[in-house]
């Protein structure tokens, strides 16, 4: 199944800050009253687990319509990908305001957010007012849509004010803690007991990046299989390599 369909309900997850913030977010745009706009922005670096929460609430009751966006879209290739992620058939022939007048029916009737990850995109190619545009054609109230980007996209869409003033709420992604380092050790090192004190030195490590501690709880996992621990800290992992995201230094030779 590709980005651009809608997640599969068999990933796994992990119980993280940034899902409930998320979660919280399209709860709060759903249960607007009528007279006030549906559009959300969920912000933070790259890293924080921004696309993990999106395919959380899409797998989730809210079913959250999914689409990641590109370098490579035009206006129209954002209309087909939304139009498949809703499973709407529709002909190759179909003009762009038939793709937009079905997404925004499909937005109004069922009432599913539409998440679209990677909107810098968006905004680097002006096209934050036809996601604007989609919203506007539903009825008053219905219509759903959260845009995900990196930590500057706020900024990026004051220059668009008829987008900007219907924001409802800006949620900014919280950087990986304890708690979801914790939740992250039982999903990735299921048969290894991890020490605070570790999971405290990843964090420490990788700038509290939930991406990278994920990966170095891979490779501890990897390495107390190797050594039949069933629990390991912080002097149990020393000397193996954590990943902190810096590139590998120059060999000389």
């Amino acid at each position: 199944m590709s980005k651009t369909t809608r997640v599969r309900k068999s990933a796994s997850f992990a119980p993280l800050r940034n899902l409930t913030l998320l979660e919280e977010l399209v709860i709060k745009l759903k249960g607007r009253s009528p007279d006030v706009p549906g559009l959300g922005v969920f912000h933070g670096r790259s890293g924080d687990g921004k696309s993990r929460a999106a395919a959380w609430v899409g797998a989730s009751d809210h079913m959250a319509y999914y689409v990641e966006a590109n370098d490579f879209w035009t206006p129209r290739a954002m209309l087909r990908a939304i139009v498949d992620a809703m499973g709407i058939a529709m002909p190759p022939h179909a003009t762009n305001n038939e793709l937009a007048g079905k997404i925004a029916e499909e937005l109004e009737t069922s009432r599913r957010p539409l998440i679209i990850d990677e909107a810098d995109h968006l905004a680097k190619k002006d096209m934050i007012d036809k996601v604007r545009a989609l919203h506007d054609m539903a009825s008053p109230g219905t219509a759903s849509i959260v845009l995900i980007g990196e930590e500057g996209l706020p900024q990026k869409l004051q220059r668009y004010e008829r987008f900007h003033r219907r924001i409802l709420d800006f949620v900014q992604a919280e950087p990986c803690d304890l708690d979801d380092a914790r939740q992250l050790a039982k999903l990735y090192c299921p048969r290894v007991a991890v020490a605070d004190d570790l999971l405290q030195l990843l964090l420490d490590q990788t700038y509290r990046s939930t991406g990278r501690v994920t990966l170095n709880l891979v490779s501890v996992a990897d390495f107390a299989a190797g050594e039949g621990l069933r629990e390991i800290d912080a002097a149990g992992y020393a000397g193996q390599r954590i990943n902190t995201g810096a590139a590998p230094a120059v060999r000389r030779f």
